[in-house]
Order: C-alpha cells, then structure tokens, then sequence
C-alpha cells in the first residue's frame, strides 16, 4: 500500500536532459511502494550548465541520492567528493549517494549489464569477450567486466578517443584482465577475436532507429560460433539485426532491457541497503 508523503518522506531524483522519457520515476515509485518504503523518486530536466547550481540545491534540500543521464555523466563525476574504483576508471557518474554531507559517485550501468548476463545464465569472471564501441555505458560494462574478473577483453570502436585509451591502460594496470584495443575496421582481428570469445556484446547505437535500424557490425553469420554468448544494449527493437543473427546460428542472446532494470536495481540497494524487488518490476514494466 503507497504511503502518504510525509515530512520524514526521503527524496531521490534524476537529473538529465531529456528525461520526459524516463521510466525511472514509474520503477523506483512502485519499488518504494512495494517495499514500504516512505520515499518518493521525481525527474528533473537539468541542462549541463545548470548541474552545479542543481546539486548545490538538491544537497541544501538533504536528499538521499540521485542518477544521472546524459549529458551529465562526466560533469559529476567532477563534483562528487569520493568515487567508487568503477566511476573513477570511466570518468563517468549515474548514481550518488549523499551522506554526512558526503557526495559519493557511482556508475552502475556496468553492473547492471554484469548483472543481465548472469540473469541469462552467464558470468564473465574468467571468460573471454568481445565488445563493440564503449561510450557512455559502454564504457562502464568494460570496466566493471575487467573489475568482476574478465580473463581478456578485446574492445573494437571506430576511433582511438584518448578518454578511452586513457580508460584501457588505467584497467590493463588495475585489473589482471588483458584488455587490448582495434579499430572496428581490422575487419580480420575481429574476426580471430570471436573465433576465441565466450561473449560478444554490442554497445554501439547500430541496429537502432531510425539512423541504424536493420543493421549490423557483423553480417557474416559463420563468424558467430553456436557456443559464443551475443548481447546486445539495444532495447528497442528488443531483437536486433545483430541477435537474429546470432540466433540463426544457434547463439544463446539477450538484449538491453535487463540491463536498464539491473543498472536501477544497483542504485536502490545503494541508497536503501536493500534489494530492488526485481522480479515484480519485471512483470509490471519489463516483461510485455
């Protein structure tokens, strides 16, 4: 039963732009309401030259904590007074903590991606993988893989960014994963890549409308062995070029949607100490 807001009711927000489209009230509100919990979730539209005045605000009110979307990731990683190892590494934040006056960072998107695969039925700690393009959450999955213990990673995107070497050689002296970058157009290494990998997963925007819809970074289907793992961050379509292909050669697949769901599971136990009730949110928003 929802409670009443009170004058004790705690307080977490989002800040973004654009967050009209934001699943994020609807989920943490029902989760807070299944749990008991006296706490209410809002979505705000902050423009990045607004973050500080936002936080200052936001830390004067006493709230408990707050995600954040684009394009707010890496300006608050630059506000927060402490960083988790996986925030740190990426230079990005979608989750804060605030306590004792203390503004600690996070980026669960890594996790919640960790988290999708292990509800398919896979854990990376020790396996191979293969990851397409690394912005935004792309970046945070291939962190939080070499940080849950990824035997190797080999990480194609279209271009050398310097934010993403700098990420690469920070987990190739932090982690014991052999993190190796390529070009997306060494067309032949990545090829002997998936020859070896346990795991692909796509992280790049191709295979999503309208720009990328019905494409594909692998057309060729016997690249894709029936043994190897294929995933895929996109949501919507929920099957994409990529995974009907991969299901056409007998691939175990799974897609993005999870990963939204787990990524929030992440941040509630952080702000409450308590699991999300994930799978009732499945149910209620997930599973349609």
């Amino acid at each position: 039963m929802r409670k009443e807001i009170t004058g004790r009711t705690a307080f977490y927000c989002l800040l973004g732009s654009p967050v009209a489209h934001s699943i994020s009230p609807q989920m943490y509100n029902f989760t807070f309401a299944e749990a008991g919990l006296d706490a209410r979730y809002l979505a705000f539209d902050v423009k990045e030259g607004a973050l500080r005045a936002a936080v200052d605000g936001l830390k004067a009110l006493g709230v408990k904590g707050f995600n954040l979307t684009m394009p707010l990731k890496r300006p608050m990683a630059a506000l927060c007074d402490r960083l988790s190892a996986a925030a740190e590494i990426c230079g990005a934040v979608n989750t804060v903590s605030f306590e004792n006056g203390i503004l600690t960072g996070h980026t669960t998107d890594g996790i919640g991606y960790i988290s999708a695969a292990r509800d398919a039925g896979y854990e990376v700690r020790g396996k191979k993988m293969v990851q397409l393009g690394a912005g935004g959450a792309g970046a945070s999955a291939l962190v939080q893989a070499a940080l849950d213990g990824a035997a190797k990673i080999d990480l194609f995107n279209g271009h050398p960014r310097p934010e993403l070497l700098r990420i690469v050689g920070e987990l190739q002296k932090r982690t014991r994963c052999d993190v190796r970058f390529h070009l997306l157009s060494e067309q032949e290494a990545l090829k002997k890549a998936l020859a070896e990998a346990d795991l692909l997963v796509n992280t790049t925007p191709v295979g999503m409308g309208p720009q990328y819809l019905g494409q594909s970074l692998i057309e060729d289907p016997a690249w894709l062995r029936p043994e190897l793992i294929v995933s895929d961050m996109i949501y919507e379509p929920r099957e994409t070029r990529l995974l009907q292909i991969a299901k056409g050669r007998g691939c175990r697949t799974f897609n993005g949607l999870y990963m939204l769901l787990f990524q929030g599971a992440a941040a509630y136990k952080i702000w409450t100490g308590r699991e999300m009730p994930v799978e009732a949110l499945k149910k209620r928003y997930f599973d349609k």
